[in-house]
């Protein structure tokens, strides 16, 4: 969340609540189910002085299984999972099914965060019997990309993606191109020289 809490932090209608000693609401989709029951369990005892989290599948009651069915019900494709597919939670298999983009997004991330790990190994965390602590290791393992496109986004996307933002800070806000325009030059650097 620390992202978004950046975000907030900037955000005009948040600090005024802050300057009013309020809370800002926070709405977090945990379900019933047991492993949001655990996720819920452990965020329920967090205190924070800027946010009121409230989870709103919980207040109704709702399982995992009644969120799909309501989906269902309102004619809206099922996503096939609902966090980010960077997330340290995505299992392997749900990893085999990116795409192309989505992988080099996790090697890139796992290359830029790399020199500053210290306690953790990637998004994975550790290494365990089933798969490394590195998502960037099992994509190599299982040949989700080619070898030398993950040497080359490690090699070279990290420092391009520092140059990148060096650069547009010194460009106006109203000017600056967008972390999205550099994401799309990016994958479309690397399918040219796949």
């Amino acid at each position: 969340m620390a992202p978004q809490d950046a975000f907030l932090k900037q955000w005009a209608p948040a600090r005024a609540a802050w300057a009013n000693g309020q809370k800002v609401e926070r709405l977090i989709g945990y379900d019933t189910s047991p492993s949001d029951s655990r996720r819920h369990a452990h965020a329920a005892g967090l205190d924070d002085p800027l946010f009121q989290c409230r989870y709103p599948l919980r207040e109704w009651n709702w399982t995992r299984d009644r969120c799909i069915a309501r989906i269902e019900a309102a004619g809206l494709p099922v996503p096939p999972k609902s966090s980010c597919f960077f997330c340290g939670a995505i299992r392997p298999d749900e990893v085999r099914a990116l795409p192309a983009w989505c992988l080099r997004l996790i090697v890139l991330i796992e290359a830029r965060a790399e020199p500053r790990l210290r306690t953790v190994e990637g998004l994975w965390r550790r290494s365990t019997r089933t798969r490394p602590g590195r998502i960037t290791d099992f994509i190599r393992a299982e040949r989700l990309l080619p070898e030398a496109e993950i040497d080359a986004i490690r090699r070279d996307a990290p420092t391009d993606l520092i140059r990148f933002q060096d650069a547009a800070s010194i460009v106006p806000i109203a000017e600056r191109p967008t972390m999205e325009e550099w994401i799309a030059s990016f994958n479309a650097g690397l399918m040219e020289a796949a």
